[in-house]
């Protein structure tokens, strides 16, 4: 017989506590990808020139504070290096990025936004702004002051997520 542990054929039952917050996490889960899917085939149906994936798109909106190198990008983004250097690769095709001396290193290249992405990223921003502002429009006044009141909890859990959080 083997000396090794057995994995537990079951996760222990959970308390009480932790399944209202299971269950709080799956309906949560479900809104958000439901949200995400809803802006994206939203805004191409209303602004077909929108075609950058949102993986690039994410990319741009990180390099519109500073430049970075693909290192940088990768564990800001949590993406495997080469997999940042290929969607660097169609930005810069796309002339929404390019390569930058690093005044600190001369070996690396640090990426940043040109005129373009900038424009690109504003444009991005802006349809996502009208698309929103028209959907919280057909909301109910107790519904929409409902979406607002939940964004401060909202940017919480996206930081805490993301290993951000301030108040960690």
């Amino acid at each position: 017989m083997s000396s090794q542990p057995q994995p537990a054929p079951y996760p222990p039952a959970p308390a009480a506590a932790d399944a209202d917050a299971l269950a709080g996490a799956q309906q949560l889960t479900d809104v958000i990808t439901r949200l995400r899917r809803a802006l994206r085939s939203s805004i191409r149906s209303e602004f077909p020139w929108e075609a950058l994936p949102m993986a690039q798109v994410e990319l741009l909106q990180t390099l519109a504070a500073s430049p970075l190198r693909v290192g940088e990008l990768a564990a800001r983004q949590r993406l495997a290096p080469n997999t940042v250097s290929g969607l660097i690769s169609k930005l810069l095709d796309a002339g929404l990025v390019d390569r930058q001396p690093d005044p600190g290193d001369r070996r690396t290249a640090r990426i940043a936004l040109t005129e373009a992405g900038h424009q690109q990223l504003r444009d991005w921003q802006s349809a996502h702004e009208r698309r929103l502002a028209t959907a919280l429009e057909s909301l109910t006044p107790d519904d929409r002051e409902a979406v607002m009141r939940a964004l401060p909890g909202l940017d919480l859990l996206a930081r805490s997520l993301a290993g951000t959080d301030p108040l960690r």
